[in-house]
């Protein structure tokens, strides 16, 4: 081999590494992206939730085509991505980036953005979006809650993964515990294995209607230790309830705010305590949304992964179930 073939070849990049040229652009990118105070802010609200460009026009108050030419800049720079719900289109904050040369730099920026405050006026907006998501889903269950089974069988009947469930509380609690909170309990099933674990159990939800569900299943079921208490995740009291687990069946595809749940229930966790989920995984099956009022069409692993570990909890265990209608449950613990 010659001194200049030699030459040649070791000028080479390495298998995976990314050109100068493709790394400057992608540098450029990054710059002119994060390079504006709005488009901060837009990264500062997605750190929060995913939104649609609609929301996110109402939230900063601006035209939609002002807003899909900022999220364009994001997402060429790899700061968003998308994900599709129904026929609609959500964005949401990416956490690392998919290019080694800019990771460092990307994790700092998102660090730094989170040091940042939202106005009062966004913060304003933002909550009003995710209030009318709330009133949809509670007004929904106000209106069906004495047909919430037939609804829950069109999609994941509690026979389907309910012993699955119950399996994985089995496994992280084979002591049981003194305290488990259970979020959105419907009728009310799972409480008998909380029961049988847990010296109390409190049953929490925001539908009265459904609320009282769950409390006659246990009356039925002369379920003596368990607390019902109408109301959702950010109330104060929760903060002192020091729970040794915290379940959700079914519920996160409902509520206006999936990522805002984890970081409620880290605060109502102990040390060490453990958030046990039972979800669909993402479908694009929409008609789940008018049918079963579902806000969200299930998740990406990743998603439940990256919210979670965003509130200060590490992955656990985790089961999937593959069903014959088309839908795949996950079934995951996260310690706190």
């Amino acid at each position: 081999m010659t001194a200049q073939t030699a030459l040649n070849v070791s000028a080479k990049p390495a298998a995976g590494a990314v050109s100068p040229a493709l790394a400057s652009a992608g540098l450029a990118a990054f710059c002119k992206a994060s390079g504006d105070a709005l488009r901060l802010d837009i990264l500062r609200a997605l750190s929060l939730d995913s939104f649609g460009v609609l929301e996110l026009s109402q939230m900063f108050a601006m035209p939609q085509s002002g807003m899909s030419h900022h999220l364009k800049i994001l997402a060429k720079a790899g700061l968003v991505a998308t994900r599709r719900e129904g026929n609609s289109i959500f964005y949401r904050r990416v956490p690392e980036s998919a290019t080694p040369e800019l990771a460092p730099l990307h994790r700092a920026l998102l660090q730094s953005i989170d040091q940042l405050s939202l106005s009062a006026e966004v913060n304003t907006r933002l909550e009003e979006i995710q209030a009318e998501r709330s009133r949809r889903s509670q007004q929904f269950f106000a209106e069906n809650a004495d047909r919430f089974r037939e609804q829950q069988e069109l999609i994941a009947a509690y026979d389907v993964y309910g012993a699955q469930a119950a399996e994985m509380l089995a496994q992280c609690f084979p002591q049981g515990g003194a305290l488990a909170l259970e979020v959105g309990p419907g009728e009310g099933a799972f409480l008998s294995e909380l029961n049988s674990r847990f010296t109390r159990v409190i049953a929490l939800d925001n539908s009265k209607a459904m609320l009282e569900h769950a409390r006659q299943f246990a009356s039925g079921k002369k379920l003596a230790n368990i607390e019902f208490l109408h109301g959702d995740t950010t109330q104060n009291q929760l903060r002192e309830l020091n729970a040794d687990c915290v379940v959700l069946n079914m519920v996160l595809h409902h509520v206006p705010s999936p990522a805002q749940i984890f970081s409620d229930l880290a605060l109502a966790l102990k040390p060490g305590g453990s958030l046990l989920i039972t979800e669909l995984c993402h479908h694009d099956q929409r008609w789940a949304e008018s049918a079963c009022g579902d806000v969200w069409l299930g998740f990406e692993p990743n998603d439940l992964t990256q919210w979670a570990q965003a509130a200060g909890f590490e992955s656990g265990r985790a089961v999937y179930i593959a069903q014959r209608n088309g839908f795949r449950v996950q079934i995951r613990q996260f310690i706190l």
